[in-house]
């Protein structure tokens, strides 16, 4: 059946509102690491060191906290496509108990890692302390899990824009908070590498007061008191959410875990070749802040057209997102295609890294329209309830043909970094290709039900 053009010009702008806000407080999460690295440069390389590795240590754990809480996507924003709001309050319940659930886990697994620094070899200067920025910033795992629950709930129902003022709110809270704790101004003590990872505890138990402050201002503009109808824990409900969630979970694990070997692996090159990596990563990963944001929105879009009963319109949705995430990353890609050593430059005037670096971004133009396939496809399925295929995908990309291609290529043929970038290509080029098929087919069989969608 034909679609107006004024329809999807008009569901492309409303996923653009849903999706910017979303893009911005994505942005705003990357700051929070970089607002801690440069506040404590000045005391050194040492404290630069001992922070980017907490935070390194930090996140594997987290973020596979984080990860249980994704199902919350599917949850909330079907239910609020079928106008059960009730249930919407009631999922956010069930995702706060999850979050309080593995919250020692994870604070356990970071208490343990903090002591092994000085075992893999870490110089003595940089591992002790980042073994004491480490277990302070594990204080905020609790606050961090509440808030990702809160996050998703607030996205769920349509409330992205709080998310990002809370996100200026908190960035602001950690910067003012450094320049006290790190340098000891206005009478407190000067606590260093310490002071940051404290700072960030207190400005991540802002971010989870506010957005429980925003959900209980939303629940009770529409007459529904948040804290007068708290639903109680419900089992089922909680094995249900983890169903959906542990895929997704364990799908952010095997990605993020590869680009951490892939960095490990660049550590046994030269010290050129790993500043090089460093910085096309971080490039990648700020370009990947967008089809990310876009991501979140096409579960949100395509979660409330399942529920609503509008299986063409969650088609819709989640091409339009593949159209707008896609639309940036080539975008990205011509920018580095272009531009690749005045980027590079940016960073150092280093000859070697000169030397390696455009020619590595150009491989990271070449993989810049899978990744944000597969990433909007992740999302996009996300909104129809399927989490497992983006976890076998990448464990097939990255770890079965990716990673295995990359480190062959770099020692075995000695093609170095060079070699490590091409086999992370492929392993995005296999994801893609694999989660682009499976929304199509997917969203295609649902389209044909014309109605009747089963709720995830």
């Amino acid at each position: 059946m034909r679609v107006e053009p004024h329809i999807w010009k008009q569901e492309l702008r409303a996923l653009t509102a849903l999706a910017v806000p979303v893009v911005l407080s994505e942005v705003g999460w990357m700051a929070q690491g970089l607002v801690d690295t440069i506040m404590v440069g000045r005391l050194g390389p040492a404290a630069i060191g001992a922070v980017a590795l907490g935070n390194a240590v930090f996140y594997t754990p987290s973020l596979f906290g984080f990860g249980l809480l994704l199902g919350l996507d599917t949850l909330v924003s079907q239910s609020y496509g079928r106008k059960d709001y009730d249930g919407c309050h009631r999922w956010l319940a069930q995702g706060i108990y999850l979050a309080m659930a593995v919250a020692p886990v994870v604070m356990l697994a970071i208490w343990l890692a903090s002591f092994g620094y000085a075992r893999f070899g870490i110089a003595p200067a940089v591992a002790g302390p980042a073994a004491g920025y480490l277990r302070i910033l594990n204080w905020s795992s609790l606050p961090l899990l509440i808030y990702g629950a809160s996050r998703r709930y607030l996205q769920g129902v349509g409330q992205v824009r709080v998310v990002t003022v809370t996100f200026v709110g908190a960035n602001l809270l950690n910067w003012f908070g450094n320049w006290v704790l790190i340098y000891g101004k206005w009478g407190a003590p000067r606590m260093g590498v310490d002071g940051s990872a404290l700072s960030t505890v207190v400005a991540r138990i802002f971010m989870a007061l506010a957005l429980i402050g925003f959900a209980w201002r939303y629940e009770r503009k529409r007459g529904h008191p948040l804290f007068l109808h708290w639903a109680g824990p419900s089992l089922e409900k909680i094995r249900q959410l983890v169903r959906l969630g542990a895929p997704a979970a364990g799908q952010i694990v095997l990605e993020v875990g590869a680009w951490n070997l892939a960095t490990l692996s660049a550590g046994w090159l030269t010290p050129a070749m790993l500043a090089t990596h460093q910085i096309a990563l971080n490039y990648a990963a700020l370009t990947y802040m967008v089809p990310l944001g876009v991501s979140a929105a096409a579960a949100v879009s395509v979660g409330h057209a399942v529920g609503a009963g509008e299986p063409a319109r969650a088609r819709r949705a989640g091409w339009l997102a593949l159209v707008l995430g896609t639309g940036f990353m080539l975008l990205a890609a011509v920018v580095f295609l272009v531009a690749p050593r005045p980027l590079i430059a940016l960073y150092t005037s280093d000859a070697e890294v000169m030397a390696v670096g455009p020619k590595l971004l150009l491989l990271a133009a070449a993989f810049q329209i899978f990744d944000g396939i597969q990433t909007v496809c992740t999302g996009a399925l996300r909104g129809l309830g399927e989490t497992r295929v983006p976890m076998w995908a990448n464990l097939v990309g990255y770890w079965v043909l990716g990673l295995p291609l990359g480190l062959s290529l770099c020692f075995l043929l000695r093609w170095g970094i060079y070699g490590l970038w091409i086999g992370l290509t492929l392993a995005l080029i296999v994801i893609a290709s694999i989660l682009l098929r499976r929304w199509n087919r997917d969203s295609a069989r649902l389209a044909a039900t014309r109605g009747n969608i089963p709720a995830a």
